[in-house]
């Protein structure tokens, strides 16, 4: 039975075999009531930014030899792939602190660490909050997922002296007939955070699985890919997007028949990427070796 009070699950792997780690930072689908009440949007509409079944996607890895961490918490309500205080100040009734940033681009679209809008462009809230209630979101939902992702990376580079994650995430389907068609969209930063040894790895075997696939538009990474990949330290971070309407039904948030199928080849794309031996090689010669044991 999962525990919902934790903000996060991390399932490890009795046997680790690769320098791997597996997040999905918005695939949590525990709404607190509070929040439900708060909210002017119905059940269904409040689910519009969630990654549904990412993590369900990737649950091979643990079987396989590699870490998942999963956010329990909605990114309606803390987006772990923001930084810890990125605030809008029109959504708050009293003034915030001088360490909250207010002014990146994400905020100014609505989509900060608390979010004001959903995937759709819909407005969450029905009044204004207290800093006091972002402050309390962080504490207890973005710091302990980073504090658990920080502490993965560094166990990691313990055991193997490298370490690859791969941020799995969802994206809608995008409309318009010059919208850009892409069953998965990778994301590296235009190269600042993986090595390009590994997106092209990555590119190829999801294109051999079948997946129609582009690299960084219109999703280039985000706050986890910018803040944890550290190429020249070892420490490659890609984030994956993979369309829902290729396993799931959007509209009323079940799984298709497809789901099963698309579980299979990310199964099959992580053995890949655990088998590969001669790039994990390049980076710490004993990792290929472990790799294959």
């Amino acid at each position: 039975m999962i525990d919902h009070s934790a903000p996060f699950r991390l399932l490890k792997p009795t046997n680790r075999r690769a320098a791997l780690v597996l997040t999905s930072a918005h695939s949590g689908q525990y709404y607190d009531p509070a929040f439900l009440a708060a909210s002017r949007l119905n059940a269904t509409d409040i689910r519009r930014s969630e990654d549904s079944f990412v993590d369900e996607l990737f649950a091979a890895g643990p079987e396989l030899g590699v870490p998942l961490l999963a956010a329990q918490f909605p990114r309606a309500y803390c987006d772990a792939n923001r930084e810890a205080w990125e605030l809008d100040p029109l959504m708050f009734a009293d003034a915030l602190p001088a360490h909250v940033n207010t002014a990146s681009p994400r905020v100014q679209a609505g989509l900060g660490t608390i979010a004001r809008i959903v995937g759709n462009g819909e407005p969450i809230y029905a009044g204004k909050l207290r800093f006091a209630e972002a402050q309390a979101r962080v504490e207890t939902c973005w710091l302990p997922f980073h504090a658990a992702l920080a502490g993965q990376i560094e166990e990691t580079m313990a055991l193997f002296g490298t370490c690859l994650v791969i941020d799995c995430h969802s994206m809608p389907s995008l409309p318009g007939r010059h919208a850009p068609k892409a069953d998965i969209i990778l994301g590296d930063g235009f190269g600042t955070s993986c090595a390009p040894v590994w997106t092209d790895f990555l590119h190829a075997s999801l294109m051999a699985l079948g997946f129609q696939v582009r690299r960084n538009d219109p999703y280039a990474g985000g706050f986890i890919t910018r803040h944890y990949g550290r190429p020249r330290e070892g420490v490659q971070v890609i984030q994956l997007e993979i369309a829902r309407g290729l396993y799931m039904n959007e509209h009323n948030f079940s799984r298709t028949r497809n789901f099963a199928e698309i579980q299979r080849r990310m199964t099959a794309l992580l053995t890949k990427v655990i088998e590969a031996r001669m790039i994990w090689e390049r980076f710490y010669p004993e990792c290929g070796a472990s790799a294959a044991e």
